[in-house]
């Protein structure tokens, strides 16, 4: 059984350890409780340790690591659960090639556990996904079901944090990326700009149309030059500044700069839409549009 919820938590954390994004007193947890038999231990830890470790490499964190803690000298649950959980962690990360460290005598007094910290734009580490055992919730609440044999048992509860705090991950993808995130992530993905008020019409139809696509897009109308208001587009990190001229206007073309300075030269406004489409589809963390 798999329940999962997006809970807001509080920790009265010292004035003096308060840092941005990274530590706050206020933060939300996708947090689930996961109940299973014993014997299902094991593939539901390979389970979601994999999904943790997909769900970081897809918002482009390589850079992380691993840390598997063990028994603390005061506990709860006997040696054999202990032993059971620990090697079941071990062995999840050994299957999803995941390196890790032993945090001995790190892990809660009721359960062993894997973190995963990513290093932050200065190369400190900070904890985010989280996957523990919970031999106490179980005892406390009597939790039973009855197994094959017909009789009741006691279920291994996983609790499991994929992000951690929404806040602390927020904080360490904005560091990552610098603000430049990839086009699947980033608040305007493409953002168009008239060289005169005549391509006024087009330029609104454009938008309509990525839109219309499911793009985020902006659109620049203001009595500037060009060259001001590409710098300003280029200052917020939009992946990709779709000039419109008259050339544009009648050809039905958009011509298109990447983030990075590379001007891509005029293409029809429907193959951009198409490789930029690719490109969320893909979650890709690369901005080069691949046409055709």
């Amino acid at each position: 059984m798999r329940y999962a919820e997006l809970g807001t938590v509080y920790r009265f954390e010292r004035s003096g350890v308060l840092h941005g994004l990274l530590r706050v007193r206020g933060f939300t947890q996708d947090d689930a409780h996961i109940f299973v038999a014993p014997e299902g231990m094991e593939s539901e830890i390979i389970r979601v340790i994999d999904f943790t470790v997909r769900m970081l490499r897809t918002f482009g964190f390589e850079d992380f690591k691993a840390y598997i803690a063990t028994r603390p000298e005061k506990s709860v649950g006997d040696d054999t659960m202990w032993e059971q959980a620990t090697q079941a962690l071990k062995v999840a990360a050994d299957k999803v090639n995941l390196a890790y460290e032993m945090d001995e005598g790190g892990g809660a007094f009721y359960g062993p556990k894997i973190d995963v910290k990513i290093k932050d734009a200065l190369g400190r580490l900070w904890q985010c996904s989280t996957v523990q055992f919970d031999f106490n919730e179980p005892e406390r609440f009597d939790m039973t079901y009855i197994g094959e044999d017909n009789q009741a048992h006691r279920p291994y509860m996983i609790h499991r944090a994929l992000l951690g705090s929404i806040e602390r991950f927020f904080g360490m993808l904005i560091e990552h990326y610098a603000g430049a995130f990839p086009v699947w992530l980033a608040p305007v993905q493409a953002k168009i700009v008239t060289i005169t008020d005549k391509q006024l019409d087009y330029a609104k139809g454009v938008q309509d149309q990525l839109r219309a696509a499911g793009i985020r897009t902006e659109l620049d109308v203001r009595s500037e030059k060009m060259g001001f208001k590409i710098r300003e587009a280029t200052l917020e990190k939009v992946p990709f500044i779709l000039v419109v001229g008259e050339k544009e206007a009648q050809q039905g073309a958009v011509a298109v700069r990447e983030r990075g300075g590379k001007d891509l030269g005029a293409m029809p406004l429907a193959d951009f839409v198409t490789a930029l489409q690719r490109l969320i589809r893909e979650r890709s963390t690369s901005h080069e549009l691949i046409r055709g």
